[in-house]
C-alpha cells in the first residue's frame, strides 16, 4: 500500500474521529478542546497508534489553525473597541497578568523547565479561553447581564497583551539575545500601532481589498491575505499568530461579519487538527509525574482568575452574585494556551515534561471552567440565603 494511500486513510480516520468526540462534547455541553487533545494522545508517542504517513499534512495544517484561530479573533474587534476596552479594563487587566501569570512561572522553575520553560508556562496559565468563555456566556444566557462587558473587556486586555508577548516569546524560542529580543518586540508593537491607526482611519479601505459579493472569491482572497501576512510577520521575526490577528482587526464592519461566518467552520476543522497535533507530540507516559503539579497550579490559578473578575465587576458596580458569575467565567483555559505551548513545543526548546504539564493543565481547566460557571449561581445562592428576609432585594 502506497504511502499516499495510508495517509488518507489516516486522515479520514482522523477527520471521523473528531467528528465522533465533537458530537460527544455537544452532547454532555462541553467544549470538544479536551477530546481532541486526548484524542492526539491516544494517537501520538506512546498511544495506541502512531499516524507516521499523515504527519506532514497535519503540521502544515495545524499552522493553518493557528492563523485562521487569532484572524477571527481579531474580527471580532474593531480597533475603536479595542482602544475603549484597554481605556476601562486596564487596571483588572493588569492585575489578572500579575495573578495568574506568577503560578506558571514558579511551578515551571520548581520543574526545572529554565527561563524559557516559565516564560511560556507564564503565557499558558494567564491567558482565558475567548472561545470557551463566549460560549459558556451564550449557552448560559448572560450576554446581557450587568458584569459581562467587565468579562470581555479582560478578554480584551488579555488579547492584546498577547500581541506583545508573543514576539517576545518567538524571539526567546528562536534563542535571539536581548537586543534581538527587543528589536523583535519594537517591531511588534510597532506594528500594532499602525495597524490600529489604519483600522481606525482607513480600515474601510483594507475591507474593500478583500470583499467580495462572490463567496468562493471572498474565501480565496481572505485566506491569501491571512497566510500572505502570517509569512510576512514571521519573516521580521513576529509571530504569525500576531500578524493574522491585526489582519483581522483592520477588517471592520459588515466584511468583518462576513468573514467570521464563511471562515468559522474552514477555523474548526484546522483549529481542530491544531489541538491534535499538540497531543500527538506529549507522549502519556510523561503525564503522571507532573499530575500533582497540575492540580495544585489548576487549584491556584482558578482562585486567581476569580479573584480577578471578582475586584473587577465589584469595581463595575456588580453584586456578589454577579462578581462570582465574573470570576467562574473567567477560569477556562483552552485554544491560546495551547498556541503558547505549541510553539515552545514546536522550537524544540523547553524539556519533555513541558508539553505534558501545559498539555494537561488546559485538559484540566477546560473542563473545570465551564462546569465552574454552571454551579457557580445555586453555590453562591446557597452561601448568601438568608432566613426570612426583612425585606425584599431586588435581583442582580
Amino acid at each position: 500500500m502506497s504511502s499516499t494511500t495510508l495517509a488518507m486513510i489516516q486522515l479520514g480516520a482522523v477527520f471521523f474521529g473528531l467528528g465522533v468526540l465533537g458530537r460527544i462534547a455537544a452532547r454532555i455541553g462541553m467544549s470538544p478542546i479536551p477530546l481532541y487533545l486526548v484524542g492526539g494522545l491516544v494517537f501520538g508517542k506512546g498511544g495506541f497508534v502512531e499516524l507516521h504517513e499523515a504527519d506532514e499534512f497535519i503540521h502544515i495544517a495545524s499552522e493553518i489553525g493557528v492563523i485562521l484561530l487569532l484572524l477571527l479573533l481579531g474580527l471580532e474587534y474593531s480597533a475603536a473597541e479595542l482602544f475603549t476596552g484597554m481605556r476601562r479594563s486596564w487596571p483588572a487587566g493588569l492585575l489578572d497578568l500579575v495573578l495568574n501569570a506568577t503560578p506558571g512561572v514558579i511551578v515551571a522553575l520548581l520543574l526545572g523547565l529554565g527561563p524559557t520553560g516559565a516564560l511560556a508556562m507564564a503565557g499558558v496559565t494567564y491567558i482565558s479561553s475567548s472561545g470557551i468563555v463566549a460560549k459558556v456566556l451564550n449557552d448560559l444566557g448572560r450576554l446581557g447581564n450587568r458584569e459581562t462587558p467587565v468579562i470581555l473587556s479582560i478578554l480584551v486586555f488579555e488579547d492584546l497583551a498577547m500581541a506583545a508577548y508573543l514576539p517576545v516569546l518567538t524571539a526567546v524560542l528562536a534563542g535571539l539575545g536581548f537586543l534581538s529580543g527587543l528589536k523583535t518586540l519594537g517591531i511588534a508593537l510597532l506594528a500594532v500601532t499602525v495597524v490600529l491607526i489604519v483600522a481606525l482611519r482607513y480600515g474601510r479601505y483594507v475591507s474593500a481589498l478583500v470583499a467580495s459579493e462572490d463567496r468562493e472569491i471572498f474565501l480565496l482572497k481572505l485566506l491569501g491575505s491571512a497566510l500572505l501576512v502570517a509569512g510576512f510577520a514571521s519573516a521580521l521575526q513576529v509571530s504569525a499568530a500576531v500578524g493574522a490577528f491585526l489582519l483581522g482587526i483592520a477588517i471592520s464592519d459588515s466584511t468583518a461579519h462576513n468573514a467570521l461566518k464563511i471562515l468559522e467552520p474552514l477555523r474548526d476543522l484546522f483549529a481542530a487538527l491544531f489541538f491534535v497535533l499538540f497531543g500527538l507530540s506529549t507522549d502519556p507516559r510523561s503525564i503522571p509525574p507532573v499530575l500533582g503539579w497540575v492540580v495544585l497550579l489548576a487549584v491556584v490559578t482558578t482562585v486567581t482568575k476569580v479573584a480577578t473578575g471578582w475586584w473587577a465587576a465589584g469595581r463595575a458596580g456588580a453584586g456578589p452574585l454577579g462578581r462570582a458569575r465574573a470570576g467562574t467565567a473567567l477560569v477556562a483555559r483552552g485554544e491560546f494556551s495551547i498556541v503558547i505551548a505549541g510553539l515552545a513545543v514546536a522550537a524544540a526548546a523547553v524539556p519533555g515534561e513541558f508539553a505534558a504539564l501545559a498539555t494537561t493543565y488546559v485538559l484540566l481547566m477546560a473542563i473545570l471552567g465551564p462546569i465552574a460557571a454552571r454551579i457557580v449561581e445555586p453555590v453562591t445562592g446557597w452561601l448568601t440565603r438568608r432566613p426570612k428576609p426583612a425585606a425584599n432585594v431586588p435581583e442582580e
